[in-house]
């Protein structure tokens, strides 16, 4: 089913009593999406159009918990606004006279009540918009739960915020993030915590003097990276042992190098608002319902994060999950990892690395034009033909210039110095992206890693062979991986069950151990979905890094 809310066609007609005038101050601007009303019309023709939300003229128990939870919706990172909260809220105020209400009053915040309970619960369990609109390529819109049967189940629960969670996804990590949403909400509210003075011209480090240290103390304590007990100010307002400690943590969790260093980017990520870090985390839990339930066990690349996540099992706990870093694309437009789901099908071991066009001809021919040995000492070849099978041809001028016209292709040869590395994990796609191993492991030592032309370099290829070829018939350990690697020609092996890869997007992470991870909006991402979804740009907050 798609979000409710995001359908483009022409609304149906409202329900009988029910005014456009009061469908138009529900949903500003416009009215309620065609499929909103389609669930609308379900649920009273299961009622036989009697009232669902009052009892005796007067709002049922039900009826009051979810005009409460209306206005409280912030918890799951939405906008009261969007549920029509306050004007709901006033309805059921006007109620409260049983003289000064009428039975259109009745009839009118009955749809009301429902028509938000109904957009609710198809926004926590869908997402309030279609993922390809912000560019995301997951799967087509599922239909795996009947809106109007859940709000159904509203009008007699026993606790209405039961139900209402029951409609959201059941991820473990999303309900530990929407619980560190709550956390934030209340740090957000004290500006001040993230005003720290300036440090300087140079980087602080162990026993330098800082004048905003008893500040820096303040906000280490309250985002959890320094413990109360340690926050005793010493003698001379200095980075003690206790505060450098803290703020590895707090580099770590931030994606930045862990040296216990106060240096202008770790300055930076200190002072950026934590109404920021609250509007990441709004925007991951979005993110998160989209996606559908786990059927198999997935393979998870989070582009912000640099890492990939392999599942054991369909329950995203740490301890089935082998986690490792990766490489992403670079941030220009053209080299970006798209944000997609492919299924893994093959594995190919000693690989033929077949350079893109956009490569050969922007990167390499200048190279092979300008230096004769350029093809030789970069284990190049010009070939004729598709597959690994074609035939190299003689570098002339020539080839050369047919290879600039598309009539040849490049391709360098398997070895230890491939820029695949010795593996390659195919899951076939438009985009013609992949994971694969390198032989540049010095980059994974960096925190920040955009490197790449869009593909996705890991940094244990064994271990990540290990993992997919686990269900094999053949025998796949560390030993049998090795010798493929280094075997005299190249070799593939067919999946006998493919596995989903989903290439995700989330700027915040909630760890199980407690701390919240954020990274940056390498490719803008946030900023786009911000736009979609009419909320006040994070970039414009003061102290965006």
């Amino acid at each position: 089913m798609a979000a409710v809310g995001t359908e483009a066609a022409t609304p149906a007609p409202a329900p009988d009593g029910m005014a456009a005038t009061e469908l138009h101050r529900f949903t500003l601007p416009g009215l309620p999406a065609a499929n909103e009303l389609k669930a609308l019309r379900s649920l009273y023709d299961r009622s036989g159009s009697q009232r669902l939300w009052s009892v005796h003229e007067r709002p049922s128990p039900q009826a009051d918990e979810l005009v409460g939870l209306l206005g409280s919706v912030q918890t799951y990172g939405l906008r009261p606004g969007d549920y029509a909260a306050d004007l709901i809220a006033a309805q059921r105020a006007r109620l409260s006279s049983p003289e000064s209400s009428s039975a259109s009053d009745w009839q009118h915040f009955d749809y009301m009540l429902s028509l938000a309970a109904i957009r609710l619960i198809s926004h926590l369990h869908y997402g309030r918009i279609e993922p390809r609109i912000a560019g995301f390529e997951l799967p087509e819109s599922r239909n795996d739960l009947d809106v109007a049967t859940t709000v159904n189940a509203l009008t007699s629960a026993t606790r209405v915020a039961d139900v209402v969670a029951s409609a959201e996804p059941h991820f473990y990590h999303y309900g530990l993030l929407e619980k560190a949403l709550a956390r934030y909400r209340d740090l957000a509210a004290d500006p001040s915590l993230t005003d720290l003075p300036p440090f300087g011209q140079r980087s602080l480090h162990l026993g330098d003097s800082y004048h905003g240290a008893q500040a820096l103390r303040r906000l280490l304590t309250a985002v959890g990276d320094l413990s109360a007990d340690a926050r005793q100010l010493p003698p001379e307002a200095t980075l003690d042992r206790p505060t450098v400690e803290a703020l590895k943590r707090f580099q770590e969790r931030h994606g930045l190098p862990p040296d216990g260093a106060l240096g202008s980017a770790t300055f930076a990520a200190l002072t950026t608002p934590l109404a920021l870090r609250v509007r990441q985390i709004e925007l991951t839990l979005e993110r998160w319902r989209w996606l559908p339930p786990f059927d198999t066990p997935p393979i998870i690349v989070n582009i912000p994060e640099f890492s990939l996540f392999a599942f054991r099992t369909t329950s995203d706990r740490v301890a089935e999950i082998l986690q490792m870093p990766v490489i992403v694309g670079r941030t220009y437009p053209h080299t970006r990892t798209p944000i997609f789901v492919g299924d893994l099908k093959r594995v190919i071991f000693r690989p033929y690395w077949d350079i893109p066009r956009g490569i050969t001809v922007n990167e390499m021919l200048p190279e092979i034009r300008a230096h004769a040995d350029y093809l030789q000492r970069n284990d190049l070849e010009i070939v004729r033909g598709p597959g690994d099978d074609a035939l190299p041809v003689e570098s002339t001028p020539g080839t050369i210039a047919a290879l600039a016209a598309g009539q040849l292709r490049l391709r360098q040869r398997p070895g230890d110095d491939n820029a695949l590395g010795l593996v390659k994990f195919v899951f076939p796609n438009e985009h013609n992206v992949y994971m694969h191993g390198t032989p540049a492991h010095q980059l994974f030592l960096q925190p920040r890693r955009a490197f790449s032309h869009g593909c996705i370099r890991v940094s244990d290829p064994v271990g990540l062979t290990a993992f997919v070829l686990r269900h094999e018939a053949e025998t796949w350990d560390v030993q049998h991986i090795l010798a493929a690697m280094h075997a005299a020609r190249p070799s593939r092996v067919e999946l006998r069950q493919s596995i989903r890869v989903m290439i995700l997007y989330a700027t915040a992470l909630a760890t199980e151990a407690g701390p919240i991870r954020f990274f940056d909006d390498i490719y803008g991402h946030d900023r786009r979905l911000e736009q979609l979804l009419d909320l006040q740009p994070i970039h414009a907050m003061q102290g965006l890094r």
